[in-house]
């Protein structure tokens, strides 16, 4: 008989990507194991209706839906004020989370998304055998960094510097983590943070997988005719820890020894005009562009046209931009941040460790530079698309079940012996 979870989604929809992305191919996943009751914003209820109405396979999920009453977020539009209205709806949840279960005699509580240890979860779903995650907290950017950045990321900052500073007196995150009986940790640094009392509840876990060949977007974006200039590409939005600052002075630096080449950046973000002001000061409009936001449709094609694609986060971010260049088998230049960075390694990515600015953006450029060489990104790309094999959402799913099982079983044995 199959375990039945209830799965707080807050963000889950299908066909997108980023957290929305993590929240839909998790469910599908998991589905393929468990009874699944899941939970996320009334906003994601038509696209998921469309979708489930052509996938009858996965009809077996249960959705329900919850958005606050409109009067009381009217304030809300967008990424604006999401961390206030995403706090309000987990309390609103608890009443959904605890008849819901309730009456359908379930367990496992699963929250999923967002992957923030340091927001709320249902107070409810604290109670049953929780899971949690995964997620992330406390990660800080060094300051060397950060003091080119636009006020408003600075002041980010600041603030996730504090918060890592004061992890240990936090209550959220302390109370999340002694109720939890299972904690998915995103990165080596995020498991660190976690108490010692309750350390022996957390392991590493990557919330992102490659897709296959046999996913259309895939089958149908992989044939390109090839072009004459390199084409770079890096997305995600256009915060401060996202590194852009220094991919753009890293690829001005490499334009230099080899001028037959072009990054694209698409996304929009608080960095923008500082963004295209270093573009400007360093007179690189023709070879660096800003594309702003683009449609899921595009950003595909853009990967497919891409010769390399570029994660110059530095923490743990463009998760599944790093692996949809696996699935398309594109060679990926990125910076270690103790997460997804596991799963990849020199045969199919460079990898540069985090260092100090002026270091990064040597090194940066450096392997800006090795990628030039043809037979080095045909070589990386084909042991990328050999890599995308073993990192499968199918894949991600067995781990999804076996770790969930034994936390079952652990619990289920505690049980016994009260």
């Amino acid at each position: 008989m199959k375990l039945k979870i209830f799965v707080s989604a807050y963000a889950c929809e299908p066909d997108l990507g980023s957290e929305i992305g993590v929240g839909w191919n998790w469910v599908l996943e998991m589905s393929k194991y468990f009874d699944l009751w899941v939970l996320t914003r009334r906003s994601n209820q038509k696209s998921i209706e469309h979708w489930m109405a052509d996938h009858p396979e996965y009809s077996h999920i249960r959705f329900l839906y919850y958005d606050l009453p409109r009067w009381s977020r009217f304030w809300k539009k967008g990424l604006r004020g999401v961390r206030l209205y995403y706090n309000l709806w987990q309390f609103g949840i608890d009443k959904i989370v605890k008849r819901t279960m309730k009456d359908n005699d379930i367990q496992i509580f699963h929250h999923l998304t967002y992957g923030n240890f340091l927001w709320s979860v249902s107070r409810y779903g604290q109670k049953q055998l929780f899971v949690w995650g995964p997620g992330s907290a406390g990660s800080v950017v060094p300051k060397e960094f950060s003091r080119r950045y636009s006020p408003k990321s600075r002041i980010k900052e600041i603030v996730q510097r504090l918060i890592r500073k004061s992890l240990r007196y936090n209550n959220i995150f302390n109370t999340q983590c002694k109720n939890s009986n299972l904690i998915l940790c995103k990165t080596s640094d995020t498991l660190s943070s976690i108490p010692d009392k309750y350390v022996a509840k957390a392991v590493l876990f990557t919330d992102v997988a490659a897709k296959t060949e046999n996913t259309p977007i895939v089958c149908k974006m992989k044939d390109t005719p090839p072009v004459s200039t390199l084409k770079y590409l890096a997305v995600g939005t256009l915060d401060g820890w996202r590194g852009f600052d220094v991919l753009i002075e890293a690829f001005s630096l490499a334009l230099k020894t080899y001028p037959d080449m072009e990054l694209e950046i698409a996304g929009t973000g608080s960095e923008w005009q500082i963004l295209q002001a270093s573009i400007d000061r360093l007179k690189m409009n023709s070879r660096i562009r800003l594309l702003g936001k683009i449609s899921m449709d595009t950003y595909y094609k853009k990967m497919a046209n891409a010769d390399v694609i570029v994660n110059s986060c530095l923490r743990e971010g463009g998760v599944t931009t790093a692996f949809d260049a696996m699935s398309f088998g594109k060679p990926l230049l990125c910076i270690e941040t103790g997460g997804y960075t596991r799963h990849f390694n020199d045969d199919y990515a460079i990898i540069i460790p985090l260092k100090n600015r002026q270091d990064m953006i040597i090194g940066m450029a450096e392997g800006i530079l090795q990628l030039t060489n043809k037979d080095m990104r045909k070589k990386k790309g084909i042991k990328a698309k050999e890599a995308a094999e073993q990192h499968t959402w199918a894949q991600i799913g067995e781990q999804i079940h076996e770790t969930i099982r034994a936390a079952y079983s652990e619990w289920m044995k505690n049980k016994a012996k009260i």
